[in-house]
């Protein structure tokens, strides 16, 4: 975690540095770290993945609610790191409109969540 911190504020410093002479150079190294960070993240998931694996062979059939778990988490996650980008590079509206499609992409994906539910309730 240290390094990624240091990584984060090293970025935040050179961009700071550069940004009055050339914005464009300070959302490159943003981007950079941002990039660096998220493969530093992605590094840590095989251990995520075992875990999710070992809860698959549990649940059986009903693996499905993982995956589908595991979208939205996805989905979640590509939003709000594109979306921070372009709020970050002074494009607020594209940021907003990413996290609405985000939102919206959520709530495709959970309808057969929703579909299971209103038919469990429905059998009682």
């Amino acid at each position: 975690m240290l390094k990624v911190a240091v990584i984060g504020v090293i970025a935040v410093f050179l961009a700071m540095a550069v940004k009055n002479d050339r914005q464009e150079f300070a959302i490159l190294v943003v981007l950079a770290a941002s990039l660096l960070i998220l493969g530093l993240a992605l590094s840590k998931i095989d251990d995520v993945l075992n875990v999710i694996h070992i809860a698959e062979d549990y649940l059986g059939d009903n693996s499905l609610y993982i995956n589908i778990l595991l979208k939205m988490v996805g989905i979640t996650y590509v939003a709000e790191f594109s979306s921070n980008l372009c709020r970050d590079a002074g494009f607020g509206a594209v940021g907003s409109q990413i996290e609405f499609f985000g939102k919206v992409m959520i709530i495709a994906v959970s309808m057969p969540v929703i579909k299971s539910l209103i038919q469990t309730i429905s059998a009682f």
